[in-house]
């Protein structure tokens, strides 16, 4: 008998609306019940995201990176914004993602998964529920699905109407997208000539970049059709942090063929450092939906408490089902990184690790910006893989903030950029970003470590 593909459920007993009944952390506070009830109503009637057979798509490539047989990268803003959500803006930031996907599929010789925080990442976790400025206190900016960048009452009060705008600026995303990736922009011709552009900035560079030309005019050469769709076309997921839990549950849907819940406003959610707690409402909610999950893990967390966490989102021990994104900061993943891998691989636990470069290494300046240095950034990434080459593990994939876009948000790279320069063009709504420069320059620096 062929085995079904369909996977078993998480937790039998779960419904969307449980979460409710435990603590919550990082919600907005409407001051508006009713209209929010309303909204909810609304976003409970509209047609999915996306599907739940691309959902176990993605889940079964996970699970060759669980196995160390693919690669995951996952990148995209900090935070995306209404105004902001522009056909170029949205087209740029795919193109370094499918330049980079290139780079580290060449490097690697395994199938890199891409897998976009875009579509979706309109909501920020914040450290302080309100923001002072000269004597005036409001409520913290948490995203454009919450409430208003500019700085006045009427701007910074959470509007659940905006959680509407979400979703259809989401919609108009996935639209652009999934024409893009099936309309020839993704054709690996015109993507190898992009790489070779950019490589012109530095030897090391331009003599990978050739070598991913030459094979590219090899397969021309021995027949493989242009107009492959292996060549014109690529798979390209979406994501974002599953922070908005009425937002979530109103997208989450009882699969007809399956018969299990998933959460179709994305491919796939993660869970911030912020709200991992184990008895409260975020991993409550992941518990039940049959995405695949991501869990943010800082240099905090215990090795108990990672085991309870990976019994709680993944009691079945699914390859796919979990991936672990760890961001512990330069200073710090080299002590507590490893005691995690080893306990997890003493115990047989099946997941995929990541590392986010990003979040563990910002500072803000003198003159008041928040920034990453990419030297710091890079230093992750590159311990990262030692440590688990050291522990007989592999990394299986990184998690970037980043964008398509000529941003002067994060210090260094081979533009060089200085805490002068960043004044420049910092158009970030929330956390510095990887400029389109930066991002393959990491992506062929991981290619030379791996």
């Amino acid at each position: 008998m062929r085995q079904s593909h369909i996977p078993k459920p998480a937790v039998l007993d779960w419904e969307p609306a449980d979460w409710r009944n435990y603590p919550v952390l990082q919600q907005p506070d409407y001051p508006d019940a009713a209209a929010l009830s309303t909204v909810e109503q609304q976003l409970e009637k509209l047609p999915p995201l996306v599907f739940a057979g691309e959902v176990r798509t993605l889940t079964r490539h996970l699970a060759k990176a669980c196995k160390g047989k693919a690669f995951i990268l996952q990148g995209g803003d900090c935070a995306e914004s209404f105004a902001q959500n522009t056909a170029t803006n949205i087209r740029d930031t795919l193109k370094v993602i499918l330049q980079m996907a290139v780079v580290l599929t060449y490097a690697r010789s395994l199938p890199v998964i891409k897998i976009g925080r875009i579509a979706g990442q309109f909501a920020k976790p914040r450290s302080e529920p309100t923001e002072t400025r000269d004597g005036v206190s409001l409520p913290s900016y948490r995203g454009d699905s919450v409430n208003a960048i500019a700085f006045n009452r009427e701007g910074r009060l959470p509007d659940p109407q905006r959680l509407l705008t979400s979703y259809y600026q989401s919609a108009v995303t996935l639209n652009l997208l999934r024409a893009f990736t099936h309309g020839g922009f993704a054709d690996l011709h015109k993507i190898s000539n992009w790489n070779l552009d950019f490589a012109k900035n530095d030897i090391r560079y331009e003599r990978l970049a050739k070598r991913i030309g030459r094979a590219m005019r090899f397969m021309d050469t021995i027949g493989i059709s242009s107009n492959s769709s292996a060549i014109r076309e690529t798979e390209f997921f979406t994501s974002h942090e599953g922070l908005l839990l009425n937002y979530e549950q109103a997208l989450t849907r009882r699969d007809s063929i399956s018969g299990l819940y998933y959460a179709l406003s994305a491919h796939m959610l993660w869970i911030g450092e912020r709200t991992r707690q184990m008895d409260h409402a975020h991993v409550a909610f992941m518990r039940g939906i049959h995405n695949p999950i991501g869990v943010k893990i800082s240099h905090k967390i215990t090795t108990d408490d990672l085991l309870r966490l990976c019994q709680l989102l993944n009691p079945e021990n699914t390859p796919g089902r979990l991936t672990l994104i760890t961001r512990m900061g330069t200073e710090h993943i080299a002590k507590n990184l490893p005691p995690l891998l080893r306990r997890i691989k003493q115990e047989g636990i099946n997941l995929v690790w990541s590392c986010d470069p990003m979040h563990a290494n910002t500072h803000k300046t003198g003159t008041g910006y928040k920034t990453r240095p990419f030297a710091r950034v890079l230093s992750e990434v590159t311990q990262s893989i030692k440590i688990h080459q050291a522990e007989g593990t592999h990394l299986g994939g990184v998690h970037l903030e980043m964008t398509g876009l000529d941003v002067t948000e994060c210090l260094g790279g081979l533009q060089d950029i200085t805490e002068v320069n960043l004044a420049d063009r910092y158009h970030t709504h929330c956390d510095p970003r990887l400029n389109a420069s930066q991002a393959l320059q990491l992506a062929f620096t991981i290619a030379e470590q791996l």
